[in-house]
């Protein structure tokens, strides 16, 4: 009997890699990179604080998630469901970035905004579409590694077009880096092409009505049985609240301190990538040895007072070793606390329902960042940096209440978590 071919071998990962990579590029293209332009085009703090919500549709995008589960996609539908929507959205997603770069914020910000939304709609599609692959792909004994292959290229992704991007911006300009980022999508179009459709389970013929409650009504159904299941709903919406806010104004306070983009994107995207990548495991450390919820706290609870390295940072105006050491607690904690939630939210979701609860979920997780932190720019300049930072610090303390409530009323004996 032959043996099995070892994880590393199975072309899976290298597509699961793939996708990683193609739903990343996108994110930094519509918030820091994007706000990094327009502080450089003298676009107002007010103005770019409002940029938050050019990414609205990542915290909606389970309105059309059940449609991109239940529809067969437009054309290309002989390459299957998930493949096919992929073949659709990537190159529509190729094509918005590249327009992007050919405008300017200074002369035409209402169009710059408007193909940005566009941009973050199909980016948003595609990740509806690459998490329910992702997760009908593999066994669930192979999860983890899919997922890590998964984040691995994410996270490259994030590298290459945040600070890839930022420093190739003197070279070639701003149109000549969305078009770079364009085609890093290409490994994206690539994973379709490696890439096994998994057979879906033949449906008797169904009306619109028993589509609408098996996608749509019976997902949100599921969830709401759940004991104490607003709390839960609440905790997952307001525990990004601080770094959200923070989060937005990084760009004109990076810029407001003296560094240049070069001297930022490199210390983000090499150092702390690395940063995020450490913190990433240490969670997933702290996860099995302590549980999620209690790791939850204490990951929760030092991402909050890794804000305050921000004011540490105002101290030292142009100290590059300061950036590095804010630039590196700052992911690094992120990375902890990301472990958790995101080993949180894959213990709520069903098996069942996993394509459309996974999107509610994240799209939750995201909902500060889209809506609460439009109002950052205009909270930084009325209240000054010191204290709007003081301020993303406590904004933490809410859902760090939440998640202590929780684990009150459902130990993690009784509860799993």
């Amino acid at each position: 009997m032959a043996e099995p071919k070892p994880l590393w071998r199975d072309r899976r990962f290298l597509v699961l890699l793939l996708l990683g990579f193609s739903a990343g590029v996108p994110l930094p293209l519509t918030g820091f990179v994007l706000r990094q332009w327009f502080a450089e085009s003298g676009i107002s703090l007010m103005a770019i604080g409002f940029t938050a919500w050019i990414g609205l549709s990542y915290s909606f995008k389970f309105v059309w998630a059940p449609l991109l589960d239940q529809l067969s996609p437009p054309i290309l539908a002989r390459l299957g469901h998930r493949r096919g929507w992929l073949a659709c959205i990537i190159p529509a997603l190729m094509l918005a970035i590249f327009a992007l770069g050919q405008n300017n914020p200074a002369s035409a910000p209402e169009l710059v905004v408007a193909i940005a939304v566009l941009v973050a709609f199909l980016s948003a599609s595609q990740d509806i579409v690459v998490d329910a692959w992702r997760i009908e792909m593999l066994e669930e004994a192979e999860q983890g590694f899919g997922l890590a292959a998964y984040v691995w290229g994410y996270r490259g992704a994030l590298l290459a077009a945040n600070a890839g991007g930022l420093s190739l911006v003197g070279f070639i300009g701003w149109d000549g880096m969305f078009a770079y980022c364009a085609a890093l999508l290409g490994l994206g179009v690539l994973a379709v092409a490696l890439g096994r459709e998994v057979p879906r389970l033949p449906r008797p013929g169904m009306s619109w009505g028993g589509r609408l409650r098996e996608g749509v009504i019976e997902p949100f159904a599921d969830l709401m049985r759940r004991p104490h299941w607003a709390t839960i709903l609440a905790f997952i919406a307001l525990f990004k609240l601080g770094e959200a806010l923070a989060g937005i104004m990084t760009a004109p306070f990076y810029r407001e301190m003296g560094f240049s983009r070069e001297v930022v994107g490199g210390i983000s995207g090499g150092f702390g990538l690395f940063a995020v990548l450490v913190g990433a495991l240490a969670g997933g450390f702290l996860v099995a040895r302590i549980g999620t919820g209690r790791a939850l706290v204490l990951t929760g609870l030092t991402q909050m007072l890794s804000n305050l390295m921000y004011l540490l940072l105002l101290q030292f105006p142009g100290s590059v070793p300061m950036l590095t050491l804010q630039v590196g607690v700052e992911n690094f904690t992120d990375g902890l606390a990301d472990a958790a939630f995101l080993t949180y939210l894959s213990s709520l979701t069903a098996r069942s329902f996993t394509a459309t609860q996974y999107a509610l979920l994240s799209s939750l997780a995201s909902v500060p960042l889209r809506t609460l932190g439009g109002g950052s720019g205009v909270l930084a300049q009325a209240l000054g940096w010191h204290s709007f930072f003081m301020l993303t610090t406590a904004a933490a303390l809410p859902a760090l209440g939440l998640m202590l409530w929780l684990l009150w009323r459902m130990p993690p004996a009784r509860s799993g978590q």
